[in-house]
């Protein structure tokens, strides 16, 4: 079983996958990590860096190849990402969205920062990445037509959120 999860920033995809993951007893990928070791390895935050990618698209080229690649030689797996469900053969293409305000207080309390400070870098990283996933692949990140599921993950709790997708996984 192959399952993308995507989502904007904040939305609970990373924790989801997590939980997900130790229930099914399957690994899972993330896009989100490889973006930030990549960020780390040029001594850059995710603000900085995401705007540096937009002149460098071979940087979104290799996390997307390397998602694909490595999903396509898995049979379990789940790969969690904004573009995963682009690029990766999947039994079920998951994307979560919730309200600015709530991921803009996970993301603060997540990494220690002011609230105003974590908003504006939610909506400049926002810009950033629709620019860049436009130029690079022709995507509309808003166009939601490639999903099978979507999920407003701030009317539930983590665990309810992965009960869901276990109920769509049960179905398919």
């Amino acid at each position: 079983m192959i399952v993308t999860i995507g989502g904007l920033a904040g939305s609970g995809t990373t924790t989801a996958s997590e939980i997900l993951s130790k229930k099914m007893g399957i690994p899972y990928l993330s896009a989100g990590e490889i973006f930030r070791q990549m960020a780390a390895e040029c001594d850059m935050n995710i603000l900085e860096f995401s705007k540096y990618a937009e002149n460098k698209l071979d940087i979104d080229n290799e996390i997307d190849q390397r998602q694909a690649q490595i999903a396509s030689e898995s049979e379990d797996l789940i790969v969690e990402g904004r573009l995963s469900a682009y690029f990766v053969e999947a039994d079920l293409k998951v994307f979560f969205t919730a309200p600015l305000n709530v991921r803009s207080e996970r993301i603060s309390r997540r990494e220690n920062k002011p609230l105003n400070i974590v908003e504006k870098e939610i909506l400049e990283r926002g810009k950033s990445e629709t620019r860049r996933y436009q130029e690079l692949h022709g995507i509309n990140i808003d166009d939601m037509e490639i999903y099978d599921l979507i999920i407003k993950t701030n009317s539930f709790h983590a665990e309810s959120v992965t009960q869901i997708i276990l109920t769509a996984i049960e179905v398919i």
